[in-house]
């Protein structure tokens, strides 16, 4: 898996595919999609290899597994639609978008009868993930991985699971560094990927003077500069943008002397850990424990 790759969550549909078609002719190979994305219709991926030249074997394209279809039986439905979506024979990575279970529906957000979303706590992640592991034998992928698990729920499915994750895809940037969950991950064979390298758009992280300082001192952009302290880390990142001029730049990767990458890391212990993607309150449901924090 290329360690930068292009994240397009919450793109419009004409934004996306502008999006995707310069990333891949700028370089990217990594490509990071997800089935719930109500804006992002993909069937056009094929069309980009033949508009780029770039063969399918040269893209690693990830794809997710949405909450509404969690209940065993239904995960193989579910990732042969996102491969129709695709117009992929296979994908090289699928995900757990969530550890949280919705009623099964063909609603990507079912509702009770009093309007809050239908969580289904009948079922467990393990047992999702059980039904995945049978996706790779099918040839429907070629590893699977979790997103937007916790230390713990990390290491519980390591203990229930006949496959291991090959990913865990979380939000990671300064202001929340997750160094422990990090660390777990790769003592135990899984590798992270970041999703909001950046923060977001305008964020707070990118106009901290240790960040604004080393990108002039690298006549770098700031994004260039959290992209490298990302890479850093051992993680791969997925930044996302729709606009052509920082879809390229992302792209050209530096590299932080230890000076700087150890300057970026103080900034870490000093900052409350702040989330900028918690849908929490609006699932009913607590995600991430005791230690979620409120949005930046």
């Amino acid at each position: 898996m290329p360690a930068l790759g292009f994240g397009s969550w919450q793109s419009k549909p004409n934004e996306v595919y502008d999006a995707v078609l310069t990333a891949i002719k700028a370089g990217y190979r990594h490509i990071d999609t997800a089935y719930v994305c109500k804006y992002n219709k993909y069937k056009n991926l094929v069309y980009f290899n033949r508009e780029c030249g770039v063969p399918r074997a040269e893209l690693f394209v990830t794809t997710k597994l949405w909450n509404n279809n969690h209940r065993p039986d239904l995960v193989q439905k579910a990732i042969e639609a996102s491969l129709e979506n695709l117009q992929l024979n296979y994908v090289d990575l699928y995900l757990m978008h969530w550890p949280i279970a919705f009623q099964a529906s063909e609603s990507n957000f079912p509702k009770n009868s009093d309007g809050n979303i239908a969580v289904d706590h009948s079922i467990d992640y393990i047992d999702t993930y059980a039904a995945m592991e049978k996706l790779i034998q099918l040839g429907k992928t070629r590893a699977i991985g979790v997103s937007n698990f916790t230390l713990e729920k990390v290491d519980r499915l390591l203990k229930n699971c006949k496959i291991p994750p090959a990913v865990n895809q979380v939000e990671l940037h300064p202001y929340l560094a997750q160094s422990d969950l990090i660390k777990f991950c790769q003592n135990n064979g899984v590798h992270v990927t970041a999703y909001s390298p950046l923060g977001s758009t305008d964020s707070p992280v990118m106009q901290e003077s240790v960040v604004v300082d080393i990108a002039k001192r690298r006549n770098a952009s700031p994004a260039q500069v959290l992209l490298a302290w990302g890479m850093r880390r051992g993680c791969s990142v997925i930044p996302k943008s729709v606009t052509a001029s920082r879809i390229i730049s992302n792209f050209q990767v530096i590299e932080l002397e230890d000076g700087d990458f150890n300057a970026i890391e103080e900034l870490t212990k000093t900052v409350e850990p702040k989330r900028l993607v918690d849908p929490s309150p609006f699932w009913g449901v607590d995600i991430y424990g005791p230690t979620t924090k409120s949005k930046l």
